[in-house]
Parts: structure tokens; C-alpha cells; sequence
């Protein structure tokens, strides 16, 4: 059984429990597989990503198979590209925040379709095909996520995570990307170096302990925009993040290494 989402933002956490973990989020019209059931539980798992987890019932609306059918194949090509923006209900004229990263479902001309309900939004928001991925439009497209504040979990224009943010970003250029980091890392293909890095590249990096726990986007082969705080551009180089934010200025004269890089990838 298959359900939609058909609210902004829906948290998905590890246990059928609200005080529970968040482990991601599903966005507005994306689908899932009904897992398993609980009272006021669902385990679910997001069609796009393959991640798993417990959403509360009352978040996600079950389909029919003629309902799951049509959007399977309704075409998902356009997203929202900015952090985030509105969407007008023609049935009732309400309206829904959309966040970046969203799919709207058979778009054309600033309107779109979710299960017979047609929405309008505007155009200038949306991205109708995917973006070409080169150091122009990467940082045409960062900037404007720039300081959405870190939340473990989280992927909308309120709190992302670092790798909510590699995946809301890539995803604007037609890459689709697994959830977390050390997923991410095994997606694409390696880069030998820093020197060999382009802009979109993702680079990986650990605590000294071999076991990936953050990732970023790489824009040249100097600097890299990622999600630790917040979202922000940095030094880069052989070694890792060179960060010269306050707290770690005041540790160390000048700044100091943050993260090991372990790894680069192209998608």
C-alpha cells in the first residue's frame, strides 16, 4: 500500500514516538510505502530516497492502486529551487508553503496537479527542468540557502542537515541522491583530488575514525558550502574545512581545521 504526502513538511523519525528521533523529513507530494502499522503510527518508506521510518498517520493519505498509479506516473521533472514559497489551492484557495527541493507533479506554466487538486505558483520559484550543473548556477543556487540553521534531520528552508542540504541542492540539478552522507558516499564516481574537483562535486569527511559523518559542496577548489551551524561557505584544502568562525578562532589564533576530508565525489 502506497500513501502521499500532502503536507509542507512531514517529520520521519526512528521510533513510533513524537519525542522520538527525527531521521529525515518527506516533503510535500512525495509517495511512500506503507510498511507497518501501528494505532496513530506508520513505518513507512520514501519512494525517492529508500530511507525508513515512523511518520505519524494523521501527516500522510493513503492511495489507491489508481491513485498510487497516477502518481507513479505523473511527471515529476519541475521542483521548487528557493528555500521556499506558496502554493495556490484552485479547488478552495488555500494556500501551502512549499519548500525547496519539492516536486510538482505534471507542471507547466506556474500551475500543477496533485491528485485532481490543481495549484498555481509562481513561475519564478520553480526550477521546470533540471539545472546544468557548473560553478555559475551552483552559486546562483546556494546563496540563497545560505544561514538556514542546522537541524538533525531536517531538509526545508528552516533547519537542514548536511546532507538534507547535498541532496536539496543536487536534486535541483537532476541528481538523486541517497539521504545521509555515508550513502552519498557511495554514489558517483571518485575524484583523485582538490585539483581535480568542479563545482557540484560532493567532499566527504570523518573525525580520524574512518566512519563518514559530513559532507559539503564543493564550488572551487579553494571553497566548500555545507550545513554545520548553518549553512556557509568555507576554506578548503587537502587537509579538510578550515573554518575561521568565532568559537574556533577564539580555541585557536587564526582559525583551525573542523573536518578531516576523507573522499570527493561527481555525480
Amino acid at each position: 500500500m502506497r500513501a502521499v504526502v500532502l503536507h509542507s513538511v512531514v517529520p520521519v523519525r526512528a521510533e513510533a514516538s513524537e519525542s522520538s528521533e527525527q531521521l529525515t523529513q518527506l516533503l510535500f507530494a512525495e509517495t511512500v510505502e506503507i510498511l507497518e502499522q501501528k494505532p496513530r503510527w506508520m513505518r513507512i518508506k520514501n519512494d525517492a530516497d529508500g530511507q525508513t521510518g515512523w511518520v505519524d498517520f494523521k501527516m500522510i493519505t493513503p492511495l489507491s492502486d489508481a491513485e498510487a498509479a497516477q502518481m507513479a506516473k505523473a511527471d515529476k521533472t519541475a521542483r521548487i529551487k528557493m528555500p521556499v514559497t506558496f502554493a495556490l489551492s484552485e479547488n478552495n484557495g488555500q494556500t501551502i508553503p512549499l519548500t525547496a527541493g519539492t516536486v510538482l507533479p505534471d507542471y507547466k506554466d506556474g500551475r500543477f496537479s496533485v491528485l485532481g487538486v490543481n495549484f498555481r505558483v509562481d513561475a519564478l520559484m520553480v526550477a521546470p527542468q533540471p539545472l546544468e550543473m557548473n560553478a555559475e548556477n551552483l552559486m546562483n543556487t546556494a546563496r540563497f540557502f545560505l544561514n538556514i540553521p542546522y537541524l538533525w534531520g531536517g531538509k526545508n528552508a528552516l533547519g537542514m542537515d548536511c546532507s538534507g542540504f547535498t541532496q536539496i541542492i543536487h536534486s535541483l540539478f537532476g541528481h538523486h541522491l541517497l539521504r545521509n552522507a555515508s550513502e552519498q558516499a557511495t554514489q558517483g564516481m571518485p575524484v583523485k583530488s582538490i585539483q581535480d574537483a568542479l563545482a557540484g562535486d560532493l567532499a566527504f569527511f570523518d573525525h580520524h575514525d574512518g566512519k563518514i559523518s559530513h559532507v559539503g559542496l564543493i564550488l572551487d577548489n579553494s571553497r566548500i558550502i555545507h550545513c554545520s551551524g548553518r549553512v556557509k561557505v568555507e576554506k578548503l584544502d587537502e587537509c579538510g574545512i578550515f573554518s575561521q568562525e568565532p568559537h574556533v578562532s577564539s580555541t585557536k589564533k587564526g582559525g583551525d581545521y573542523t573536518h578531516h576530508l576523507v573522499s570527493i565525489r561527481r555525480y
